[in-house]
Parts: structure tokens; C-alpha cells; sequence
């Protein structure tokens, strides 16, 4: 069964709207109005409003290269060229090309009516408006994503539970046999996450804080950071207690995996593990050295993905 999206919806409103009010108005080439509300459909409010400002902007600016140069040159086949070669430089330079096409059509118009005449601008004028504004009231409403984006927050917990697991049980038993699977699926759901997000903010226009965009990209950068501690984790060699230590502040980690703070407290236990390591002898050679080294270096990534948490739930609040 195949589903029909809301976009699909509101354009299949919205043509037929268009070209009843335009020909309500009893403007000519009215069918074009229907071309204008399909282009200016979009996903969100925000590139909405965008997409139909550069549109009729770009419209406005053809309307009048066109009069122009038509009156001034003639209408024939020849001149729309001319006029094309001119408008769209212009609206790369100013950035409005998404406008090219349905200025195209304005263009069009002109170059079918033979004339330029207060009636045909006005006319062509009151088209752009019809065609946007309809677009425009259709994309007040935007379905919700917040079930959408909490559903995928659940999975990203879950997931990020079960690697933070895993990492647990490698330390206490240096068992191997886990696949990661849950890294791959981990950075699908993020990307899916920075996707619906991004177009939630652009639907709320007036909102300063998005929590699910600031939630996912601190998500981001602690996936990012359990990437960098994998390969520290199978390079270290330590204690039968230093190895129970860090396991047993990874299987907690995986038991709290979600949105509410409590990296706090997880911090005070990274302290006192390390206060319980620099307890312990230094290192006699080289080697190490460079275990303890890299012991450490993994204790900093703890630091820095529970000091992630912590900076989140305090922008949060």
C-alpha cells in the first residue's frame, strides 16, 4: 500500500484552487497560476516563504526585461533568446534562479501577447499572486515530526545502550565476539535524526531553541567519540581491577542511556577511578608507558562524552 505525503496533498489542493480564483478574476493564461502553486509547495514553512519571495522577485525582474526588450527589438523568436541570455545572469547574480522557470513562462506570456499593456502587467502580476499566495496558505500546515523524531530518539538510545554494553563485557571478559552492527545502525538513524530535525526547526519559524536538533547533535558528537575510544579500548593492556573499573562505568553508561542529566554523577565516578589509578606504581619501561598512556587517553574520551551530556542538558534547561 503506497503512501501519499502531505506535499502530494496540498498540491493536488492547490492547482485547482489557483485556477478557479484566477479565473474567478477573469485573468488570462489562468492555467499558469496551477504551475505556480505546484513549484511553490515545499517540505517546510521556511523554504516556502523563501521559494516564493525569489520567485516572484525573479518574475518581476523578467516581466520587465521582457516588456522591454520586446518593445524595443520586436517579438519575434529571436528576441526571447535575447531576453533569456540577459535575465538569467541576473538571477544568478542575485541568487534567485530557483525563479527561472515560472519567470520563463511570464517571458512567455509577454512574447505571446504581442504588446505590452497596463492590462497584461497587472494581469501577469495578479497571476504571480494568486499562484504563490495559494502556495503560501497551503504550507501554514505542516504535519508534525515530533512522533517521528522521538521514535528515532528511542532507537539511538537503544542502540547506543547496547554498544556501551558491549564495550562493558569486552573490558571485564575480552570477549571479541560482538559484530557492531550497532555502529552502522547508529550512524543511519543520526543521519535520519539531522534530516527530520533540520526540516522541524524550518517549520517553526519564531523558535529559538529546537531540544531534538540540539539533542541529535550532541548524539552526533557522542557517537563520534565512542568511534575515537574503540580502537583505544583493544590497545590497552591493564589490571584485572582497572579493566573491572572502566567495565563497570560502561555498563552503568549503558543502563542511562537517555535524555534526562545524569552525567554528573558518572563524572564523579571517572574521578574516582582516576584517583584510584594514580595510586597505582608508574609504568618500568617504554612499553608501559605507553599502555598507561593510552589508559588515560581513554579515560579523557569518557570525560569529553559525559561532558557532552552535561553542556546539553544545561542549554536544554
Amino acid at each position: 500500500m503506497f503512501k501519499i505525503g502531505s506535499r502530494t496533498i496540498k498540491t493536488a489542493i492547490g492547482a485547482p484552487i489557483s485556477i478557479f480564483i484566477a479565473q474567478l478574476l477573469n485573468l488570462d493564461n489562468f492555467i499558469s497560476a496551477a504551475i505556480l502553486t505546484i513549484l511553490c509547495i515545499k517540505i517546510t514553512r521556511r523554504s516556502s516563504i523563501l521559494n516564493a519571495w525569489y520567485r516572484f522577485y525573479a518574475c518581476i525582474i523578467g516581466l520587465a526585461v521582457s516588456a522591454f526588450m520586446f518593445e524595443l527589438i520586436g517579438y519575434f523568436p529571436l528576441t526571447v533568446g535575447i531576453v533569456l541570455l540577459i535575465f538569467i545572469p541576473i538571477t544568478v547574480k542575485l541568487k534567485i534562479t530557483e525563479g527561472v522557470i515560472t519567470s520563463s513562462v511570464i517571458i512567455l506570456h509577454v512574447y505571446g501577447a504581442g504588446e505590452v499593456t497596463l492590462g497584461l502587467i497587472i494581469n501577469e502580476i495578479v497571476l504571480l499572486l494568486v499562484g504563490i499566495g495559494v502556495a503560501l496558505v497551503l504550507n501554514l500546515y505542516m504535519p508534525s515530526l515530533e512522533s517521528n523524531l522521538e521514535e528515532v530518539q528511542k532507537d539511538v538510545e537503544k542502540n547506543f545502550s547496547v554498544i556501551l554494553k558491549e564495550i562493558a563485557h569486552f573490558l571485564k571478559t575480552g570477549d571479541h565476539s560482538w559484530t557492531g552492527a550497532e555502529l552502522t545502525k547508529v550512524s543511519q538513524l543520526l543521519d535520519q535524526a539531522s534530516e527530520l530535525a533540520s526540516r522541524d526547526v524550518e517549520n517553526h519559524l519564531l523558535r529559538s531553541h529546537h531540544p531534538y536538533y540540539h539533542y541529535f547533535h550532541m548524539r552526533q558528537k557522542q557517537f563520534e567519540i565512542l568511534e575515537r575510544m574503540l580502537p583505544l579500548i583493544s590497545r590497552i593492556h591493564a589490571t584485572e581491577d582497572e579493566y573491572y573499573y572502566i567495565g563497570e562505568l560502561f555498563e552503568n553508561l549503558s543502563k542511562n542511556v537517555q535524555p534526562q542529566n545524569t552525567a554528573i554523577k558518572y563524572l564523579e565516578q571517572l574521578s574516582n577511578i582516576r584517583k584510584q589509578f594514580n595510586k597505582e606504581e608508574l609504568p618500568k619501561d617504554r612499553q608501559g608507558f605507553e599502555e598507561r598512556a593510552n589508559l588515560y587517553l581513554l579515560l579523557n574520551e569518557i570525560e569529553q562524552y559525559l561532558i557532552l551530556k552535561r553542556s546539553y542538558k544545561k542549554s536544554d534547561i
